[in-house]
């Protein structure tokens, strides 16, 4: 079993809140752990946000992300391919998913389609999920 994990659900491990406990844990029993590439674009606009909305400091916003970007090697990146867009604006339609979500669902896919490997899909965006399920994914967390 592998795990995939999109943003909103990664950013949990980096900045505390609902639901950061149960991540940490959960990521903790798999040796590798896979994400999309923009991964990386989506979590700095998260943190950019954090700031704006008042949720954090400007400086813990610039602690965590470099503790994203001290991980970031260790995550097995997958790649945004004109493959991955066309299988994404596909499941974009078919769930009505928003764009990057919908790249994260493909990436999913593809990872575990080329790993060969029951894949975990982590996420916190009930349909995001919902979407994973319907393609054959465990999503996590359960409800």
């Amino acid at each position: 079993m592998i795990l995939y994990t999109d943003t909103s659900a990664l950013v949990k491990k980096y900045v505390q809140e609902a639901g950061s406990d149960q991540v940490l844990a959960f990521f903790q029993r798999f040796d590798a752990i896979g994400t999309a590439s923009v991964t990386q674009v989506e979590m700095a606009a998260a943190l950019a946000k954090a700031v704006r909305q008042s949720w954090v400091e400007e400086s813990f916003m610039q602690l965590a992300w470099q503790d994203f970007l001290s991980h970031w090697p260790a995550y097995t990146r997958v790649p945004v391919t004109s493959g991955i867009i066309e299988r994404a604006s596909g499941l974009a339609l078919k769930h009505g998913l928003r764009a990057y979500d919908a790249i994260q669902l493909a990436c999913a896919l593809t990872w575990q389609e080329v790993v060969g490997e029951n894949t975990i899909f982590a996420c916190f965006d009930q349909r995001l999920r919902q979407a994973a399920r319907q393609e054959g994914l465990e999503a996590w967390p359960e409800g």
